[in-house]
């Protein structure tokens, strides 16, 4: 596994600058040629090379030659330097953890904010070889310009205001503190997976909750999660309050695709339930309760 935080450690404003000046030209070069940086980063050669040798041999430029000419671009891990010193410079960050969890589509971290709170850093990695539908599933991706970087760092604006507005909702998600680039940090939910099935003192309390959130999404924020399971449910392991994650997928209520969405969220949460805990709840009951069409919902 990367040490993120080990790399971050070994790295000098120099080098910042480097990879600074590769990103601003991702846009127009597939790889930057040498030239380019050397004139963006205002560095003279033989620094510019060493800090170069650097970050390939840490895995944070790729190297090719075209045409006898050197060129670079950076790597996610690269990326991920960039959006790490942001935040520590804007006083959001004070140190990063090990890895806590993998999705298809991003790693999370554990973090430190000023103060010693405890916080979640989640790094978007959207494009990745085991995930590489997004522009399928995603409108927002359609246009062929997005890269995957930028597809991440849209994904990681998407995250972030729908968390705010989720909160600001008094839904239960976890509080937004920042994001830049394609990274997301958020308080730390002392929680487990609802796909470890934990044991619950109240689970009709609990998928209640989660309709509930459900609820405000669609009715206050006028979004829908899109793609809701029991891996992106956190239960908190004293209060057992169920927080819904990993919100960067969902559509607007008024898309076309929302309404068979929000029915395939509420069909496959009423399933889980009723197969792990037997809360048997009807699925047309709570789908009308989410869209505000009736004030609650019956048993099956």
């Amino acid at each position: 596994m990367v040490k993120i935080g080990l790399i971050y450690k070994q790295l000098v404003n120099r080098d910042f600058r480097v990879l600074e000046s590769i990103e601003r030209n991702i846009t127009r070069f597939e790889y930057v040629p040498l030239e380019v940086i050397e004139r963006a980063a205002k560095i003279p050669e033989p620094h510019l090379m060493l800090s170069l040798s650097k970050l390939h041999r840490l895995g944070l430029v790729k190297r090719t030659s075209i045409g006898g000419v050197k060129a670079y671009r950076l790597t996610y891990l690269g990326l991920d330097m960039l959006a790490l010193r942001t935040l520590v410079n804007r006083g959001v960050l004070e140190a990063i953890g090990g890895r806590i969890g993998v999705g298809k589509e991003s790693d999370i971290y554990q973090g430190l904010a000023p103060g010693g709170d405890r916080v979640i850093i989640k790094f978007l990695r959207i494009g990745r070889t085991s995930f590489r539908r997004t522009r399928v599933v995603r409108s927002w991706a359609d246009d062929p310009k997005y890269s995957w970087f930028q597809q991440s760092k849209i994904a990681a604006e998407r995250e972030y205001r729908a968390l705010r507005e989720l909160y600001s909702a008094k839904a239960l998600v976890p509080y937004p503190l920042a994001y830049n680039r394609h990274v997301v940090v958020a308080e730390y939910i002392n929680g487990v997976e609802l796909y470890t099935k934990p044991k619950l003192r109240d689970p009709e309390a609990v998928v209640n909750m989660v309709l509930d959130t459900m609820r405000k999404a669609y009715l206050e924020a006028g979004i829908v999660h899109g793609d809701l399971s029991e891996y992106n449910i956190l239960v908190d392991v004293d209060s057992e309050k169920p927080y819904i994650i990993d919100w960067p997928q969902y559509v607007y209520r008024e898309e076309s695709s929302a309404d068979y969405l929000l029915r395939r969220d509420v069909e496959y949460i009423i399933r889980f339930f009723k197969k792990n805990y037997g809360v048997d709840i009807g699925v047309e009951s709570a789908y009308r309760y989410v869209r505000g069409e009736n004030g609650e919902f019956e048993q099956a």
